[in-house]
């Protein structure tokens, strides 16, 4: 089954619902319009169904492997690469001053989808690339910019973060890499670390890692941590690769998916010491790579609704080849394709829905993403910043959680030809595990919505979210169509559950933490189908108003239907949702210790 990029559902979302319209308006923006938007997503969806796509069986079934302290990629992938980077992918959001194209978020969003849906180990190795593209932006000084950015934007070296060790998984503040001070100033820096994606490879001439390391001396805790960049090869003076820096791969990771993408454990130090240089101030080094870790976080949350949309797309297409029984409304006399099948439909309308709702809001919080950083207007600027850093775990741990759910559903759909790999069905069930693990487990993103989202505003800006949201339900109210209706019905009581929540987390986190902490994954599971929810309410107003005009009537038909199934199959889900964090917390910390 071949990829095929959902191009016209990415420009109706970016028009309709995260108004590009407007994202081209601001200063630096002006030619990122619409027209400029569709040319852009065409020849990104030329690029992954034609070439990235086709690797991504291949990478499954002969994945990278480590021998002679060297790791070599799938076969193919380095051709892709470079098509890839040659192209100007890596670099599309990026700014013009160091070799980047300089387009909104909102556009890249949805180039990131087609490339992580097209082949999701692939797409880690630029996903990591721009984390630290974007962490350097911040904080680097001009010489490191001018020295390792423009090399990663065009593909002649890539880039890593290197956080976990050992001892230290989701606990950085237990991070023991340490960096010893030279009379030159630069450090040396002796450690471990693992689950390095792409931290050795043979795609691109140089990797520029960034270390997380202690300097000697340096606090306790988080606050004692600095930010390095270790390269492979050291840089000489003219740009040019010096000798090799004390930092190598000892061996690879076997996994149950994204088995192409390397995960390494490094070696910093074992001959004296690997040189680093300091990233912006000593013992600031976690604010730092906060930019990288949300950068990736944001990103990871376009995998999930990436790996749920190619699952969809298989699944639908086995659907309609797959001939099992007469249906049961006998609309068809004998064995019929199981698309007849009312469960069936109903396990791709999921898969659908999901994806939809999932791709509008990442690409409405992409957009809130370009104005915080590009309006000329500070209030709005703070306001969009404010919209973006609580949708950010939502992306993330929704969209990430849902795709394991859509690509269970979608070997479902396929059922023993599911479990069968040669199928393809499996991988995408596999692939998306990792999903809700890296880049912060969805318990983590589900704490960060609560502490640093709700709590800490007394639930102001979810509040502010909701008032938007009500609005929405009044226009859908007003319409004279059934759907619209039904749908403001159901948005209005889901809005309820979501504010009744917020209340209890805004009220009881200092008083009784272990009771809202005990429904914070709930939380955000509810706080993420509402927010996609919303967005699918709009796009049903929108494809009604586009409908009436004659415009595309299959397209607009199949949103509103699809829109209206969400609403009545998903959005339902948020009732059960707030019994369970309201009223059922005290069931969690319940039982003994001893009794598990």
């Amino acid at each position: 089954m071949s990829y095929r990029a959902p191009v016209k559902d990415m420009l109706f979302a970016m028009k309709e619902l995260a108004n590009i319209d407007a994202i081209a308006q601001l200063p630096g923006f002006e030619d990122a319009g619409y027209d400029t938007a569709q040319a852009v997503l065409e020849e990104c969806a030329k690029l992954n169904e034609d070439v990235v796509a086709p690797l991504n069986w291949e990478g499954d079934i002969n994945p990278s492997h480590f021998s002679d302290g060297k790791v070599h990629a799938t076969p193919g992938f380095k051709a892709a690469f470079d098509q890839y980077t040659q192209g100007g992918w890596q670099g599309l959001h990026h700014p013009a001053d160091v070799g980047g194209q300089g387009l909104p978020k909102l556009i890249h969003a949805a180039c990131q989808e087609m490339v992580n849906a097209a082949n999701l180990s692939f797409a880690l190795c630029p996903l990591l690339t721009d984390g630290a593209i974007e962490a350097l932006l911040t904080a680097g000084s001009d010489e490191q910019k001018a020295t390792f950015i423009p090399k990663m934007i065009d593909g002649t070296w890539t880039g890593t973060m290197n956080l976990t060790e050992p001892q230290a998984g989701s606990d950085l503040a237990a991070v023991r890499t340490r960096a010893e001070p030279q009379p030159d100033g630069t450090y040396r820096v002796f450690g471990t670390k693992i689950f390095i994606t792409w931290g050795e490879h043979d795609m691109a001439e140089n990797i520029v890692h960034l270390v997380l390391a202690r300097v000697v001396g340096a606090p306790e805790g988080v606050k004692g941590i600095s930010l390095f960049i270790c390269p492979k090869f050291l840089v000489n003076a003219d740009g040019s690769l010096g000798p090799r820096n004390d930092v190598h791969c000892v061996s690879i990771e076997h996994k149950m998916g994204i088995k192409a993408s390397p995960t390494a454990v490094l070696q910093f130090g074992d001959n004296g010491g690997a040189v680093g240089y300091l990233v912006g101030q000593e013992n600031r080094g976690l604010e730092y790579m906060f930019v990288m870790m949300n950068a990736a976080r944001f990103g990871v949350g376009v995998q999930g609704l990436a790996v749920s949309d190619r699952a969809y797309q298989r699944a639908v297409a086995y659907a309609r080849d797959r001939v099992q029984s007469r249906p049961v409304d006998g609309s068809v006399p004998g064995a019929a394709a199981i698309i007849h099948h009312p469960d069936v439909r109903r396990m791709l309308l999921t898969m659908r829905a999901t994806a939809e709702g999932c791709r509008a809001m990442s690409l409405v919080a992409a957009a809130a993403y370009d104005a915080a950083h590009h309006h000329p207007d500070a209030a709005v600027r703070q306001q969009n910043q404010a919209f973006y850093e609580f949708m950010v775990p939502l992306v993330k741990g929704y969209s990430t959680e849902t795709s394991l759910e859509v690509t269970s559903l979608g070997v479902q759909v396929h059922g023993g030809m599911g479990f069968i790999e040669e199928t393809g069905a499996a991988q995408h069930y596999r692939d998306a595990k990792i999903l809700t693990i890296y880049e912060g487990t969805t318990a983590i993103q589900a704490n960060d919505l609560i502490g640093r989202k709700t709590a800490r505003d007394g639930g102001q800006t979810a509040k502010a979210i909701a008032a938007q949201i009500a609005a929405t339900e009044e226009a859908l109210a007003a319409r004279p169509s059934d759907d619209a209706k039904a749908f403001a019905r159901r948005l209005a009581a889901a809005r309820a559950d979501f504010l009744a929540v917020v209340d209890f987390v805004a009220g009881q986190t200092k008083a009784s933490p272990n009771a809202v902490f005990a429904g914070s994954v709930n939380y955000l599971m509810l706080a993420g189908n509402l927010m996609a929810g919303w967005q699918m309410g709009r796009a049903l107003m929108a494809a009604e108003d586009r409908l009436a005009a004659g415009d595309d009537a299959a397209f607009m038909q199949a949103k509103i239907a699809t829109a209206r199934f969400y609403a009545d199959h998903l959005l339902t889900r948020t009732a059960g949702l707030r019994e369970s964090i309201v009223d059922g917390h005290a069931g969690v910390t319940a039982m003994a210790l001893e009794a598990f």
